[in-house]
């Protein structure tokens, strides 16, 4: 299965100049490629689908959060952000409000979640357990830890706060990891032994596309609360869930105007969370580039990809993937 997909992706590769030149319906596309695993396939999805599906001229553009919100403010460029977590980029709500950018649509369409969580198999064996409260009344049942992010993360300050909230070690060892690394293999290690875990992770991921997982409730998400949490100095450390974040694709104004039928098609670029930790799993485990998982999901969920495209797209891209 991977040679037959590395093979398509060669060819598709190959035939991407020749497409964009045989009808040249679209002018030039910028498109960001954050420097995250899941926001690079969808970027080499959607780059595919522009070239092959209605003929752009499509330039990749490596870039992060920052950077990427920063140079379409500052120059109006790349015409299009996509995977962009709004909420680490407070600045695109202000660009927005001024006109200079228009949200296309929602790239995840569950969000980008961040969550405490056990192993499926264990809710499944003591339900309780996918409750803060049977976790603190249970804590050998967890393991008696609770895993938790590294040093330096946005994420390690947020549960250094809710650990005091909900006064974590009175029950339970707070582990701190000390590399994303090592956190993800604590997942697969207990996973491989059937074995207790108890910590936080966040989605979509290979990690939770490969191994099963619930999330605690640790009750509601209070936002005064989170945003005290959010910072090293909180005074009054509160109980509140993590928000799901809004995950979007943007694009400059003046290129939604320009380019009204890749602005509809990226309106319509959405991918669940079990979708693309299904993918990045897939990657994973096969070491593939962002170009091979590309497609690897354009094979595999053809009726997801079918609803974006108009007519005409859709009958080109079959004639490439069939």
């Amino acid at each position: 299965m991977r040679k037959v997909l590395c093979g398509l992706a060669g060819v598709l590769v190959g035939t991407t100049m020749m497409t964009s030149v045989a009808y040249a319906e679209c002018g030039e596309v910028t498109i960001t490629e954050m420097n995250w695993a899941s926001a690079a396939v969808v970027t080499a999805v959607s780059e595919f689908i522009m070239v092959q599906g209605y003929g752009c001229d499509v330039t990749v553009v490596p870039s992060s959060t920052v950077p990427a919100v920063t140079s379409v403010a500052e120059t109006g460029t790349p015409d299009l952000v996509t995977e962009l977590w709004v909420n680490s980029a407070p600045v695109y709500e202000e660009l927005e409000a001024d006109g200079k950018v228009v949200t296309l649509g929602d790239v995840l369409s569950d969000g980008g979640v961040e969550a405490w969580w056990i192993p499926t198999y264990l809710a499944e064996s003591n339900p309780e357990l996918t409750t803060i409260d049977g976790i603190l009344a249970n804590p050998d049942l967890v393991g008696g830890r609770f895993h938790n992010c590294p040093s330096g993360w946005g994420c390690r300050v947020i549960n250094d706060n809710l650990k005091v909230a909900y006064e974590l070690e009175s029950s339970l060892e707070v582990f701190d990891h000390g590399s994303g690394e090592t956190l993800a293999a604590s997942i697969a290690s207990a996973h491989a032994d059937q074995a207790p875990w108890f910590g936080y992770y966040w989605a979509p991921t290979s990690v939770l596309g490969k191994y099963p997982m619930t999330m605690v409730d640790i009750g509601p998400h209070v936002p005064d609360l989170h945003a005290c949490n959010n910072t090293p100095d909180c005074a009054s450390p509160g109980k509140s869930a993590y928000p799901r974040s809004r995950v979007i694709t943007g694009a400059t104004a003046d290129f939604a105007e320009r380019e009204p039928d890749i602005a509809e098609l990226m309106s319509k670029v959405t991918f669940t969370n079990d979708q693309m930790g299904g993918v990045l799993a897939w990657q994973e485990d096969n070491s593939a580039s962002p170009d091979e998982a590309a497609v690897y999901f354009l094979t595999t969920y053809k009726d997801v990809w079918a609803e974006w495209l108009n007519e005409e797209a859709a009958a080109r891209l079959a004639s490439v993937l069939n």
